[in-house]
Parts: C-alpha cells; structure tokens; sequence
C-alpha cells in the first residue's frame, strides 16, 4: 500500500457519487485521478476509455497478462484492448482491487439470487444509462464491456473459482491512478444488495481529480 500526498483542498475537481449512481468525466494525460471510498465496503464499478478512440478501452485480459497477478494495486499499469499502457496507479490505501469479478446485471442478479431480483438497479443500468444522458463522450453500449471493481473483494478459490467476500476497504480509503493518456471514465457506484461486496448497505464514494 502507498499513500498519496495530494491534498484534497488542492483538487481541481470534485464530485460525491451517490450509491447507484454514475460517474463520467474526460482526464487529461498527466492528471490523478482518486476514487475515494467514504464510508467504507463499497465497490465502484469502473471503465476507461481512450478519449479520442472509445474503441481502445481498458483490458482486463492485457492488464492481467502483463503484470502477472489478478489483482491492482499501487504499480499496477491499466493496459487498453491495444495492449497500451492508459493508467498507472500511484497510490493505494486498500491493498488491492478485483479484475475479474465483472458488473452485477438485471441478468446476473435472476441467475445468481431469484427471478424477482430482475428489477432491482444494477451496475449495468447505471451505465446505459450514463452513456444515453451524455451522448458527447461518443459511446454505447457496445462500448460496456469488462470493468474494475475499486474496493471489492473477490477471492479466487484453489479451484480456480470466485467467491464475493466482504470488502476489505473502510471509511477514507482510497486509489488513486495517473492517466497516461487522456481518459474517459465511467464508474457505477454500485447499489448491489444481494452479495457481501458492498456490506449490504450501499453508499457514496467520492471522485477528485488534480489536473496536470
């Protein structure tokens, strides 16, 4: 774990991410961008994008290869579907974040929990829905693909299964990533009721930014 020197009064943006929310917002190469966990057992659902070229996005498959672990933490390098490096993370206070978990979806909520689970808010609506609201950042869902899960924790299992745990953040922690290239980002702060990651009790997070 490394901790951030950055000042929060010094942010040049801020913003309170309500659970079930989304986030969007475009960074610009060289800024730091920090998600902040507020009250602690929360999980952002989160997807990068490269700004200019939405087709390069963020790549769970190239990011795993090339570091050689499942898990992000603070050295960790967010490789694209290009396999170019867009994010670094430059500071951790939690210890370690879910690459391969995915995003909770009206479907894998009838699949994992009960049929009447179908209609309860999910990552995925939060994320249609931001890109429907905000056409100017030039995505669709074509575009939703595989995600970071900031704070969650998902074991992997000896036979190389997954299990939802509870999360291993706490009020105040944080990660913070440098883009490398300019970003777009979309977070979901997830209202997920039906599994451990959000402690049953879903709540806001906080998104700062200091520009380069």
């Amino acid at each position: 774990m490394k901790i951030s020197h950055l000042m929060a009064e010094n942010a040049d943006f801020t913003q309170k991410v309500l659970a079930g929310d989304y986030f969007i917002h475009n960074i610009t190469a060289g800024s730091i961008l920090r998600i902040l966990d507020l009250e602690g057992n929360q999980a952002a659902d989160t997807l990068f994008y490269n700004s200019h070229n939405p087709e390069e996005r963020y790549s769970a498959t190239d990011t795993i290869r090339e570091q050689g672990n499942v898990y992000l933490t603070d050295g960790s390098v967010l490789r694209s579907n290009l396999n170019n490096p867009m994010l670094e993370i430059v500071a951790d206070t939690c210890g370690r974040h879910d690459t391969l978990g995915g995003a909770c979806a009206t479907e894998s909520n009838t699949v994992r929990y009960d049929l009447e689970k179908r209609c309860m808010h999910a990552c995925r609506d939060s994320w249609m829905l931001a890109i429907a609201e905000n056409p100017e950042f030039g995505l669709d869902k074509r575009d939703i693909t595989h995600n970071i899960n900031f704070f969650m924790n998902v074991p992997v299992t000896e036979d190389g299964g997954l299990t939802f745990e509870d999360g291993i953040s706490a009020p105040g922690k944080y990660v913070e990533l440098k883009a490398l290239i300019d970003i777009t980002v979309l977070i979901s702060n997830c209202p997920q009721l039906n599994n451990p990651c959000n402690g049953y009790n879903p709540t806001p997070i906080e998104v700062l930014v200091w520009n380069s």
